[in-house]
């Protein structure tokens, strides 16, 4: 009697890597991030208030001051500084709420996710710009019968070099979040402490012709000061000025920089 012998089959695995798409990483972070907001409106309605107010109380007393000597009018120059400093406060102060995972355990659980770690960096800002766009159309709705002249081409393409300044600055409050986590208290000292140098060394509230010649000389070294020019520039209808153009290789340059820095101490906490 012949036996028949089976030679044994070892069963092979292929592990395909998985490929995770960015834009659809990202998505899911921003989404994410904005279910609290949208759950508590109050906060969303309030920071759309907000410019509003600071235009009503500064604008007024800007006009009467320098109205004369700003090209294009007060509110030509202010309007676009005003969008800026929204973003400012809003993506540098991204970090905040990832203080508060931390405490809970939820920034661990987001880690062991597929997700990429470069969209938990953008989706946290990006979710910053949502209320911006809303923000940005109340104040042009709002500005437009007391003299400000919109050009929309120049204006959305203000708006996308805000997005892209706004990512690396909220990577840059991310990492600053993930190195002070045991002291949560050092975030809004350092936030504070960079913040409002970069906004008055960048003539967003007031020109720097007329300050002492340091001032001008720092604000050279200021990242903040390039696209303040290129946002005024842009919302007064000129998308093709040298001035956009430092204006966007500002941006790139922060969000570059803060992608490197953010992501980098993001592996490094979680290693």
């Amino acid at each position: 009697m012949t036996t028949l012998t089976v030679p044994a089959v070892t069963p092979t695995t292929t592990t395909q890597p998985v490929n995770r798409n960015l834009f659809r990483d990202t998505k899911i972070v921003m989404l994410r991030e904005l279910r609290p907001v949208l759950r508590d409106p109050f906060s969303l309605i309030f920071g759309m208030i907000q410019p509003l107010v600071f235009l009503a109380l500064f604008g007024p007393l800007l006009k009467g001051s320098l109205g004369g000597s700003l090209d294009g009018g007060v509110w030509q120059w202010f309007v676009p500084a005003i969008l800026v400093m929204t973003t400012l406060f809003g993506t540098s102060a991204t970090g905040s709420s990832l203080l508060f995972e931390f405490q809970t355990g939820a920034h661990e659980r987001m880690l062991v996710t597929p997700l990429s770690r470069s969209s938990l960096l953008i989706g946290r800002a990006l979710k910053e710009m949502v209320p911006l766009f809303g923000q940005a159309v109340i104040v042009i709705v709002v500005m437009t019968p007391f003299g400000f002249d919109l050009h929309l081409g120049g204006a959305v393409i203000g708006l996308a070099l805000l997005a892209l300044f706004g990512i690396g600055l909220g990577s840059f409050s991310y990492a600053l979040a993930i190195a002070v986590r045991k002291q949560d208290w050092m975030f809004w000292v350092v936030q504070q402490t960079f913040l409002f140098p970069l906004m008055i060394l960048s003539g967003m509230l007031l020109p720097l012709e007329t300050g002492p010649e340091w001032m001008r000389v720092a604000s050279k070294f200021n990242p903040l000061s390039y696209l303040v020019d290129a946002e005024r520039t842009l919302f007064a209808g000129d998308v093709s000025s040298t001035t956009v153009l430092w204006g966007f290789v500002a941006g790139l340059v922060t969000v570059a920089l803060g992608l490197t820095v953010g992501i980098r101490t993001m592996l490094r906490s979680a290693a």
